[in-house]
């Protein structure tokens, strides 16, 4: 069938397009940019016109068109919106579909905008349904607890709520170190945001680490204590910051830094309300189970544990996990899972923080450090795989293996499948033939140089440390630490000195962090 010759023009148009140069190409790109770009501001020229048109005092002649109407409206708010409104409701009331369903629409998004912003109850464990109720301005907030207590996801709800409800007042979430609160708190409250629905109100930035309200650019503002500068610094827009959340209470450094965050950021205003949460420290002797103990009028003490909370929310592995430990660790439960701070001060670290170590956080880790401490039976061997960030003071355990009656090249094959092999293994350098054993199967093994006081010193230096602890990640290391105590004589008096027993995984990391100690020396 012979072809129309408009469609010849068309073919040999379309072959010209589909194989010009790229040059050609990257010219046509660009003016079609830049007609959109100018389409666009054209478009934005038109829509501010628009606002700013709406917005002038309305003619008399639709003043009149308003009185007519019978509408009781003051004179500033006599505008040009005022008679497009005034014409809507007056076709409404004469039967007009159109405008009777514009005039609903309206009056339905106003009430909505005037109606306060609640939780939903279906959002609050039980264990928060008559703290909610109760919740005032300037008074301190402390929940407590134990693992999956739901205290931080009640406080992310509270906030937003709290914002929306309080026009002139701003927010501030704090941690004690500032790298760890885009993965904490912020996602927290970006998901409380998303449970409450209203996350179209709200802008999201991450540098800085800000979340806005946008309608009125009421600020939720995202601070850790080791910069105090950046604490002082904070300058809300207008209003005050009249709500603060301190997240981890207990890895401040005790009830001196606690104040001094509070003055630095609740200042200005007539109302303010703060927050506190945190998982009680074994010891009964650490700071913050001591303050709590002292009695303030102006504190609302709240716990909260896992059993109060719905099991589909927890799942089955997290309840599976709970009951296992009950049964083999009674007290590590209590402590764990039931927020009670059953340690008799007689904990040899006092400075253990369990939490979730995240991959995100593992794969920023650049200080990476590896100990070993030999055993066959019953004495384990005991690989542990850490980070030191010197500039916090802070040590993290990201993996750990242990095993027992395994051969050094079984146990070598381990840390080498699992990519271990890209630094430095220190081991005990009592057993010269193991080491050699590690560095014959393709390990960078040394043995540790042990000297008088090499253990007492070891300890101290941990001692003086933040140690960070995954018990997901390293279950066995975690639970030789926190169970780690003092002995005692008979009249229960504490022994001076470290006890020799169940501290493999403490060797470990004496044993790995060994260049540390020599580099940074210790603080005890």
């Amino acid at each position: 069938m012979p072809r129309n010759p408009k469609q010849d023009a068309n073919l040999k148009k379309g072959r010209d397009t589909q194989f010009q140069s790229g040059e050609k190409a990257a010219r046509n790109g660009q003016k079609g940019g830049i007609a959109s770009g100018e389409t666009k501001r054209a478009n934005k020229s038109l829509a501010s016109l628009a606002k700013s048109i709406a917005q002038q005092p309305a003619p008399d002649k639709l003043k009149n068109q308003i009185a007519r109407a019978g509408l009781a409206i003051d004179d500033e708010d006599m505008t040009c919106n005022a008679a497009i409104v005034a014409g809507v409701y007056g076709k409404a009331i004469s039967g007009d579909d159109r405008a009777v369903d514009r005039w609903e629409t309206w009056t339905n998004e106003a009430a909505a905008e005037d109606r306060p912003c609640k939780i939903p109850a279906e959002l609050i464990g039980k264990a928060f349904v008559d703290i909610n109720r109760q919740i005032v301005p300037n008074k301190d907030y402390i929940f407590d607890g134990g693992r999956a207590g739901l205290k931080s996801s009640f406080i992310s709800l509270k906030i937003p709520e709290l914002v929306k409800n309080n026009p002139m007042m701003h927010a501030c979430i704090v941690r004690k170190q500032t790298n760890t609160l885009k993965d904490s708190v912020y996602s927290q409250i970006q998901w409380a945001i998303n449970e409450l629905g209203i996350a179209g109100d709200f802008e999201f930035k991450v540098s800085p680490l800000e979340i806005t309200l946008k309608k009125t650019g009421q600020k939720i503002y995202f601070r850790g204590c080791d910069d105090p500068v950046k604490l002082k610094s904070i300058k809300p827009p207008f209003g005050h910051i009249g709500i603060l959340w301190v997240e981890e209470l207990d890895q401040l450094a005790g009830a001196a830094e606690l104040r001094s965050v509070k003055q630095s950021i609740l200042r200005g205003g007539v109302d303010s309300y703060f927050f506190a949460s945190y998982n009680p420290p074994k010891s009964r002797a650490n700071w913050v189970n001591q303050q709590m103990l002292e009695p303030n009028e102006n504190r609302v003490l709240h716990h909260s544990t896992y059993l109060e909370a719905p099991p589909e929310w927890l799942g089955t592995v997290f309840l599976n996990d709970a009951e296992h430990l009950k049964e083999v660790n009674p007290a590590a439960y209590e402590h764990e899972y039931l927020g009670v701070p059953n340690g008799d001060g007689g904990n040899v670290f006092d400075n253990i923080t369990a939490r979730t170590i995240t991959d995100d956080e593992i794969e920023r880790f650049d200080r990476i450090y590896q100990g070993v401490d030999f055993g066959w039976y019953p004495d384990p061997f005991a690989f542990l795989r850490m980070h030191y960030d010197a500039s916090a003071e802070t040590l993290y355990f990201i993996d750990e293996h242990r095993s027992n009656k395994t051969s050094n090249q079984e146990n070598a094959e381990w840390i080498i499948q699992n990519g271990y092999n890209d630094t430095f293994v220190t081991c005990d350098g009592a057993e010269p033939k193991s080491v050699a054993d590690l560095r014959a199967c393709g390990l960078h093994a040394q043995g540790a140089q042990k000297g008088p006081g090499s253990v007492e010193y070891g300890m101290k230096w941990l001692q003086c440390r933040k140690i960070i602890i995954d018990p997901q990640r390293t279950p066995e290391a975690y639970k030789e630490f926190v169970n780690y105590e003092y002995e005692r004589d008979k009249d229960g008096n504490v022994i001076s000195g470290y006890p020799d027993r169940d501290d493999h995984f403490i060797s470990a990391a004496r044993y790995g962090l060994e260049r540390v100690f020599r580099k940074f020396g210790s603080k005890a």
